[in-house]
C-alpha cells in the first residue's frame, strides 16, 4: 500500500486498481495505456494504438496475474482493454507562431515588395 502513494483512510477498490496499475504493467505499458473506469471488478483500459490494443488483449491474463500481485486477487476481476481516443498534443495559435513577416523568406527585394503591395491590396 505504500508503494502505490495513496493517502491514509479509506480507499476504493478503483482507486487502489488505478494507482497499482503502472506499478503493475510497467512504464512502457502505462504510457500507452489510459485507466477510462473501474467497476464491479472489472478495470477498463483505453488503448490509443490498435495494434498495442490488440497485443494488450492476448496478455490480459498475465496482466491481471501482475495486478492480483500488487493488489492481491480480491481486486480486480477482470481486465477490459478498449480503442482510446488519440491524445491530441497542446497546440499554439497561428497568430503567437507567425510573429515574424511571412514576406521576409523571399529573396529577391523586388517579389518581395510586389508581394507585400499584393498582399496589402488584399486586405
Amino acid at each position: 500500500m505504500r508503494s502505490l502513494n495513496l493517502r491514509g483512510g479509506e480507499v476504493s477498490a478503483g482507486d487502489l486498481a488505478r494507482a497499482a496499475w503502472p506499478q503493475a504493467v510497467g512504464k512502457r505499458i502505462a504510457g500507452r495505456t489510459r485507466i477510462a473506469g473501474f467497476s464491479d471488478g472489472c478495470l477498463v483500459i483505453e488503448v490509443e494504438d490498435p495494434v498495442w490494443l490488440q497485443h494488450l488483449r492476448t496478455l490480459s491474463s498475465q496482466l491481471l496475474g501482475c495486478l492480483h500481485q500488487v493488489v492481491g486477487s480480491g481486486v480486480v476481476a477482470r481486465i477490459e482493454f478498449r480503442p482510446g481516443v488519440p491524445r491530441r498534443e497542446p497546440r499554439r495559435s497561428e497568430r503567437l507562431r507567425s510573429t515574424a513577416d511571412e514576406a521576409e523568406n523571399i529573396p529577391d527585394p523586388i517579389l518581395r515588395r510586389l508581394y507585400k503591395a499584393s498582399r496589402a491590396r488584399s486586405a
